[in-house]
């Protein structure tokens, strides 16, 4: 993507009100301190520092392959389900590295939710879908999860389309629709950090653009990490970007700053599509 049209982009932000992030004086969310990561014997990320901002978007970008999506569930230890993975480092949320023995992993979980690449409603209705994580939890007041339900679902800007039809399943859901109600149910759980692992990639341009208008919004309230490979996606939402190749980090920093003055090469390369 060519400086010229990043600059388009950051006028239409600021004609919105999305403003980036200067980067300066800004509190952080994750405090991530020279983190490796392992599958068995195999090294995948290599010795990454990184602090994610509060409330606002960070875009993680890279070739595939590039240790995006295991830096992210790095983040809410997601990882931990397979089998011979690893790591040194430390991984801080609020200060504290979620990595600790004493850490609950079913607390960590709800804090820090998770939407996937491919969207993975339940064969359940879409209020079931919606209030799966609070009934887990032990709450069965059926006022209080429609009460759940309706806030989430508008918080996901899905609640129009289907208040409706919350008995009817969620597998009848469009893709775009069905994204949505995945963010609604792990916005259900009252997470402080959204975690999304490119959740736009399989949409149409109109469910695509729903989606990121979401993350906008969402932000004013959450902390959001994104894994993208569409740098116009993240030049349009994002107030902060990392860049990754081969496990390592090469360059991170506000937005503007790495689309239109990075610090590298290879960055730049990158963001023009010389490589990748």
């Amino acid at each position: 993507m060519s400086n010229l049209s990043y600059k388009a982009i950051m006028s239409e932000r600021t004609l919105s009100g999305r403003h980036p992030t200067s980067g300066q004086g800004v509190e952080t969310k994750f405090q991530v301190r020279n983190l490796c990561f392992y599958y068995g014997t195999k090294q995948v990320l290599f010795d990454i520092t990184l602090d994610i901002p509060v409330r606002s978007v960070m875009a993680l970008i890279g070739p595939s392959g590039c240790g995006k999506s295991t830096f992210l569930r790095c983040l809410n230890r997601m990882n931990d389900l397979i089998e011979g993975s690893h790591h040194t480092g430390d991984v801080m949320l609020d200060g504290r590295d979620i990595y600790d023995r004493g850490v609950n992993l079913v607390d960590l979980r709800r804090r820090v939710g998770m939407v996937f690449q491919k969207s993975n409603p339940f064969p359940k209705t879409i209020f079931e879908n919606v209030v799966f994580g609070p009934r887990v939890a032990g709450l069965n007041n059926r006022a209080k999860l429609a009460e759940i339900c309706e806030r989430c679902l508008k918080s996901a800007a899905l609640w129009d389309e289907v208040k409706d039809r919350l008995n009817d399943s969620a597998l009848n859901l469009s893709g775009g629709q069905a994204q949505r109600l995945c963010i609604a149910r792990a916005l259900a759980t009252d997470p402080e950090v959204l975690l999304l692992d490119e959740p736009a990639s399989a949409l149409d341009p109109a469910s695509t653009a729903s989606i990121e208008n979401l993350i906008f919004e969402l932000k004013r309230d959450y902390t959001i990490a994104i894994v993208t490979h569409n740098m116009q996606q993240a030049a349009r939402i994002s107030d902060s970007t990392a860049f990754f190749f081969q496990g390592i980090l090469i360059e991170s920093g506000p937005t503007d700053e790495i689309f239109t003055r990075p610090m590298k090469k290879q960055t730049e390369d990158y963001i023009t599509g010389r490589f990748g």
